[in-house]
Parts: C-alpha cells; sequence; structure tokens
C-alpha cells in the first residue's frame, strides 16, 4: 500500500469490479486508452483475475486503485505496467472524469515514481498516452518525464516519456 497526504494506492480486487466497470466505460477513458469490451460486473470482475491481478504476482507491482486515505470509494488508478510491446515499466493512470481537476492524478502519479524508485529499485520510468492527450503529457512533464518521440505500438499511436528515476 501506498500513501500520500490525501490518498492510499492499493492492490485491485474483485470487490472493485463495480468501480472497474465505470472506469473502463467512460468516454475519456475509451478516447484516450482504449475500449476493453467490458459491459458487465463478470467481465470487469474477468478483467482484474485475468489482466490486473497477475501483474502483482509477476512482478511485484501493477495498477493500484486509488481512493481517499479517510475512506470512501475508488477516485481512479494509477500504478506500473510492464507491457510487453516496450523495453522498460511505464507508469499509468486514469481516474473517473467527476474527480478530474482536483490534483489526485498528479498525487498519485508522484507517489508512484517514488514507489518505482524507493521501493522496486527502478532506474528508468516511461509512459504513453494519446499524441492529443494535452492533459495528461502536462501531467507526465509536471512529475519530471520528458517527451522522447511519436511510437507506433500495439495499442495505436502513443506519445512516449522517459525518466531516469536513479
Amino acid at each position: 500500500m501506498i500513501e500520500t497526504q490525501r490518498l492510499r494506492l492499493r492492490r485491485i480486487t474483485d470487490a472493485d469490479a463495480a468501480f472497474i466497470l465505470e472506469l473502463l466505460n467512460e468516454p475519456a477513458y475509451i478516447r484516450n486508452i482504449g475500449d476493453r469490451g467490458l459491459r458487465t460486473l463478470d467481465d470487469a470482475r474477468r478483467y482484474i483475475e485475468v489482466r490486473l491481478a497477475p501483474d502483482y504476482e509477476k512482478h511485484g507491482f501493477g495498477l493500484y486503485a486509488v481512493e481517499p486515505r479517510a475512506g470512501g470509494a475508488p477516485l481512479g488508478i494509477s500504478g506500473l505496467v510492464k507491457r510487453e510491446s516496450l523495453q522498460d515499466v511505464d507508469i499509468g493512470y486514469a481516474f473517473l472524469q467527476r474527480h478530474w481537476g482536483q490534483g489526485y492524478a498528479l498525487e498519485a502519479a508522484q507517489a508512484v515514481l517514488r514507489h518505482a524508485r524507493d521501493d522496486i529499485g527502478l532506474k528508468r520510468l516511461v509512459a504513453i498516452t494519446a499524441p492529443d492527450n494535452e492533459a495528461s503529457m502536462a501531467l507526465l512533464r509536471k512529475v519530471g518525464m520528458r517527451f522522447e518521440k511519436v511510437l507506433q505500438l500495439p495499442e495505436g499511436e502513443s506519445a512516449f516519456f522517459s525518466a531516469t528515476l536513479g
């Protein structure tokens, strides 16, 4: 578990299925990240079981539910992803649109970078985002990442950012 002044980041569990279903079906998520085809709670549970949960055991990290430290429903997700299409681990995040503009994504991303450096020992971290997602690119710059190039990945065309952590 990772904690900040306002937030707690924890592993995503089966109990988060309704939240995952809602988040992954928001128009901004589908536009900027992609349609994962989740339409039911069972789809969301399967997604957690097959796509999210195995990363915690396989890599020792993954995407985490971001919730208020004082308690309450998840606001979004943030964490580390090891994609086959990228050489380095990348940072990912997505928040329910009703929680945008409150600094949660920035606070969570800063905590994930510290976790990657201090707890996992990563020396380099990368990020990809839709090339027209100005808000995401601004956040990546705020946490110290720099734009390198536009890549063509299986996920589509992506703006590629990196940061040296060591």
